[in-house]
């Protein structure tokens, strides 16, 4: 009974929006992997949404991940950084704006969608995971992490690494190029160039995920500079530690 109180708390206690897509990308996978949903409706495809309007492809290939014995350990490292970073910026830039972090995340979800159509991706759940990545480590650029042999950076240098790191080992990278991109696109409109350019803000969180999910402070209205009082809260001290280091489209 302790411990199946103790994994209760955990799970209440990961932000909202973190917990449903955590809880789907376990679902899903799951449902997939066992049959009870068969996997060639859950991929990406523009003529069968297109043409046979099977519009769940546009979600189901963000949540679903192929899951397989060759890419088992892969999948766990992906839900792994899911739920720390996903939870970081949930906790830490988004505090209390549980619509805005929801907001970037569909953002990033329509982009990969796109990109998936014209690169012929079907699953999408390796650069949506790091494109939130990504965007965490914008907002704590110099926060020191680790990567394997113990190797240590700024955290903006991270995604790089990851990208490279790929390529070498495994002759990919794509992947992580696609998560990047996409992230960057959505700190570039969100933050960079509003602030740094002072452009207007193309890309903004709709009223209705605000009435959706409220913000929890009423003093709070949408959200704009990442200020540095946050990316110090956020980034927990100063130091992550990466861990392994594994590539996230290892399959």
């Amino acid at each position: 009974m302790p411990a199946e109180n103790d994994l209760g708390d955990w799970f209440r206690g990961i932000p909202v929006v973190t917990r449903w897509w955590f809880s789907l990308s376990i679902a899903f996978t799951l449902l997939g992997r066992f049959r009870i949903l068969n996997a060639v409706y859950m991929f990406l495809s523009f003529d069968l949404i297109a043409y046979k309007f099977q519009i769940w492809r546009l979600f189901t290939s963000i949540v679903f991940y192929p899951l397989s014995p060759q890419n088992g350990f892969h999948y766990l490292i992906n839900l792994y950084f899911l739920y720390s970073y996903s939870t970081r910026l949930e906790s830490g830039l988004f505090n209390g704006r549980p619509a805005d972090h929801l907001f970037m995340l569909i953002f990033n979800s329509i982009i990969s969608i796109i990109i998936g159509f014209v690169m012929n991706l079907f699953f999408l759940m390796d650069p949506l995971v790091l494109s939130v990545l990504y965007i965490w480590c914008q907002i704590n650029r110099d926060t020191i992490v680790s990567f394997w042999f113990g190797m240590q950076f700024k955290a903006m240098y991270l995604p790089w690494v990851l990208a490279i790191f790929n390529m070498v080992i495994g002759g990919g990278g794509l992947i992580e190029l696609v998560g990047i991109f996409v992230g960057h696109l959505y700190f570039f409109l969100m933050f960079k160039y509003p602030q740094d350019f002072g452009g207007t803000r193309f890309i903004n969180t709709p009223t209705f995920l605000y009435r959706l999910l409220p913000n929890a402070r009423a003093s709070v209205s949408g959200f704009g500079v990442p200020p540095a009082s946050r990316r110090a809260a956020d980034a927990g001290g100063g130091r992550h530690t990466w861990g392994q280091g594994r590539r996230l489209n290892d399959d």
